[in-house]
């Protein structure tokens, strides 16, 4: 499970969500719209989806029982469709929404942008005192512009590289030597000749707009569409090197076109794929999904985006909010504060969902050290703490995230498709970015 963003769903709601203009709220589960209260007693409600909704279930008994007068009711709401809903809830100043939102780092941002009395203010109800406890390049996601903290961490996905040891092996190739992207392009030919299998697939005429690999690139040389103060990065030297490193992959025959849905998932149960840079999520999904794979998987930090380059990046997170519009407040704070400080609830999370914590003192606990039986007895989980441990920078996605979303979709389609120079697609595709949005460039 995790928050894997939902590219043509974001772009679905891009409109929507940036104006916030002419909506009026659907559903009755939560508050009512208007003013809230700082109720600490009585029924919260929880929105969030799917394997998260349940595990933050099995956090209920315990706090219900340490927390007399309060009662938890966690909805799954469903992904992508707590999108809307929340989206429609703070256009319509609260009217029904949940006292608790789960947000994923793609929304919060824009939320607190668009909607800025949308979401409580946590800092008022102590939540700066955790501010050094979750893992480095968080915190700065939660504050609003009024500088206080309106969400707390929960999942925190740090990147990996997956690849099939097998593969490596049969191809003569030592993983060890993998320390840029330089070096397992020049691997490539040989893994494609020994195995038959290309590196990575990517949608290459943004059929399906999934642009998390070139994130991803962006991110590990510390940089993302937009910098800390909301200038436009999509031209820059960093964005030009992520699409290059792309375009190389695809011009020596080591990319695999996944356009069409399922596409990547066949690919890689037909072990057509030999590497899949993914966030921690995946650890458990690719068990449950290829089980007839277990032992060939291993897991790397994923290689540099230049060489001598950060390996180290935290590509999305996901977070706890309380509506403004709640007559529960210090109830609904309770609860996150319950369910993401304590090592042992946030751990019995992880368990059930495989949410991984953004909790630091979550990783004391012995499984993060453990071998995995489907790694060959690697220990992949201690490998992503290791990253955490290393340091990330804070992604900045503002509201204009889907803008810039579509915009650098299509200039890596003209680059894979019609054989477009990155750095003039990415040029004018920051100029578009600019005149729909107002941003400046960086400089």
């Amino acid at each position: 499970m995790s928050h894997r963003l939902s590219r043509r769903r974001l772009l679905q709601l891009a409109t929507a969500s940036a104006a916030g203009l002419g909506l009026s709220a659907c559903g009755t589960d939560g508050s009512g719209g208007g003013s809230g209260a700082d109720g600490d007693k009585g029924r919260i409600t929880v929105w969030s989806w799917t394997t998260a909704a349940e595990a933050l279930r099995g956090v209920v008994p315990s706090f219900e029982r340490d927390n007399p007068g309060i009662t938890v009711d966690v909805q799954d709401v469903g992904n992508p469709a707590i999108w809307d809903k929340i989206t429609v809830g703070l256009a319509s100043d609260g009217k029904g929404l949940a006292d608790i939102l789960h947000i994923g780092v793609d929304y919060l941002p824009g939320y607190l942008e668009k909607f800025p009395d949308g979401l409580t203010n946590l800092s008022r109800f102590g939540a700066d005192r955790y501010r050094s406890e979750f893992a480095q390049g968080l915190w700065p996601t939660v504050m609003g512009k009024d500088k206080a903290a309106h969400a707390l961490p929960w999942e925190v996905n740090p990147l990996g590289l997956f690849y099939r040891k097998d593969y490596f092996e049969k191809a003569g190739v030592d993983p060890g030597s993998i320390s840029s992207w330089d070096d397992l392009i020049a691997a490539g030919p040989r893994i494609r000749a020994a195995t038959g299998a290309q590196l990575i697939g990517l949608d290459k005429p943004g059929t399906t707009p999934d642009m998390d690999f070139f994130q991803n690139l962006m991110q590990l040389q510390d940089a993302f569409y937009f910098d800390q103060k909301g200038r436009i990065m999509l031209g820059s030297k960093e964005a030009v090197q992520a699409l290059t490193v792309i375009k190389r992959l695809n011009d020596d025959g080591l990319l695999a076109d996944t356009a069409g849905q399922g596409t990547r998932k066949r690919l890689m149960s037909q072990g057509k794929l030999a590497t899949s840079p993914d966030p921690a999520w995946a650890v458990e999904y690719l068990a449950t999904k290829f089980p007839e794979q277990k032992g060939k998987w291993r897991v790397m930090q994923p290689p540099a985006a230049v060489p001598g380059g950060g390996r180290s990046v935290i590509v999305n997170s996901t977070y706890l909010a309380v509506s403004e519009s709640s007559k529960r407040r210090k109830a609904a704070w309770r609860f996150i504060e319950y369910a993401l400080t304590k090592p042992v609830e946030i751990n019995r999370m992880f368990k059930s969902g495989g949410v991984f914590p953004a909790l630091g003192s979550a990783y004391d606990d012995p499984m993060f050290s453990a071998p995995h039986p489907y790694y060959g007895g690697q220990k992949v989980l201690k490998t992503f703490v290791d990253t955490l441990s290393s340091g990330s920078g804070t992604t900045n996605f503002t509201g204009d995230y889907t803008r810039a979303l579509k915009l650098a979709s299509d200039a890596q389609s003209q680059v894979l498709v019609k054989g477009a120079d990155p750095a003039g697609a990415l040029r004018d595709a920051a100029e578009r970015l600019a005149q729909q949005t107002g941003r400046q460039l960086a400089a």
